[in-house]
């Protein structure tokens, strides 16, 4: 496949990887690479920038094909230097980082004296215009059907994908709710130059989570997500366990007195990340998306990444041009 995407970042397909907290490592980004997608780290996962960078150089002695990695700039409790981890991807010889959260503009210079394409991931039309205008090379725009942070527009990929397109004069993956061909075909129809899945890789073979989770997801419908956070304005969708499920409670007894103090033991990052890895499915907060009702297996990622080209290429060459007559 040649899209304005597989010729800017170097790839087969038009297929990315999504950063992942506590998933995207190494094993996971080159098998994605490997397959003919681009992988990414995720960069935040690793404890610190020296980790990270043993993490770069982990990957490339997995895959000798391009993949990336995610630096996700959002408020913490604990201070982050992310101008340390920035500095370590470009002296890595890392060719893109895919950048979310808030505006990447502070670390453009740094990134285009390496030479490094910027994709960053926006929930809004307004702020991939912005994303553009700093220079960023492509746009990831992310739509509410989203894990992890869908902005709080609440605005759908069937509405948000052409009005973004409509705008736009870089590349664009499109984000969020992703996982087969047919919806590759469509996203491409709506103005996309390729896609980018987070929670259909979560259940490949590959991914370094517990099967409990990857079977979860694989038995959850869409209808099984949560979204926290709303009314601290900070809206996550994650997987509806009994963690997210009291989360809710809570919000919705508190109402616009609602305080992150109440439920921040409940989130703790920490505790997700044991959930991923030992496989106790209600023990903390997971990010899984509504794609997660169209999941029925566990691929490898080579087999993912071809099924989905292949339905994709049959649904444009078979059921679109039947349409034609």
């Amino acid at each position: 496949m040649k899209t304005r995407i597989t010729e800017l970042l170097g790839i087969r397909y038009p297929i990315v990887q999504g950063g992942m907290q506590n998933v995207g490592y190494a094993e996971l980004a080159a098998a994605v690479s490997n397959a003919g997608g681009l992988g990414i780290i995720t960069g935040l996962t690793q404890p610190t920038p020296e980790d990270l960078d043993k993490e770069i150089r982990r990957c490339k002695e997995m895959t000798d094909k391009p993949f990336g990695v995610n630096l996700t700039i959002l408020p913490t409790i604990k201070p982050v230097p992310y101008e340390e981890y920035a500095r370590v991807i470009c002296e890595a010889g890392i060719g893109v980082v895919e950048t979310a959260g808030r505006n990447p503009e502070p670390f453009m210079p740094l990134f285009q004296q390496y030479g490094v394409k910027v994709v960053h991931k926006c929930t809004s039309v307004r702020h991939a215009i912005k994303a553009e205008k700093v220079g960023v090379a492509a746009v990831s725009v992310d739509g509410f059907e989203c894990a992890g942070h869908p902005g709080e527009d609440d605005i759908p990929n069937l509405v948000l994908l052409p009005a973004a397109a409509a705008k736009l004069s870089i590349p664009m993956l499109a984000s969020g709710g992703i996982g087969t061909g047919a919806q590759m075909a469509a996203c491409l129809a709506l103005g996309a130059d390729g896609i980018n899945m987070g929670t259909r890789f979560l259940a490949t073979k590959e991914a370094p989570v517990h099967e409990n989770i990857k079977q979860a997801i694989v038995a959850a419908s869409e209808l099984d997500t949560a979204l926290i956070f709303r009314p601290l304005r900070n809206t996550a969708r994650v997987y509806r366990n009994k963690v997210a499920s009291r989360v809710n409670e809570i919000e919705r007894e508190q109402g616009a007195q609602m305080e992150f103090g109440l439920i921040q033991d409940m989130v703790a990052g920490a505790k997700g990340k044991v959930a991923l890895s030992d496989g106790d499915v209600d023990y903390g907060i997971w990010t899984s998306g509504m794609v997660q009702g169209l999941i029925n297996d566990i691929p490898t990622c080579e087999a993912l990444i071809e099924n989905i080209v292949s339905e994709c290429r049959q649904v444009i060459q078979e059921r679109m041009t039947a349409l034609m007559g």
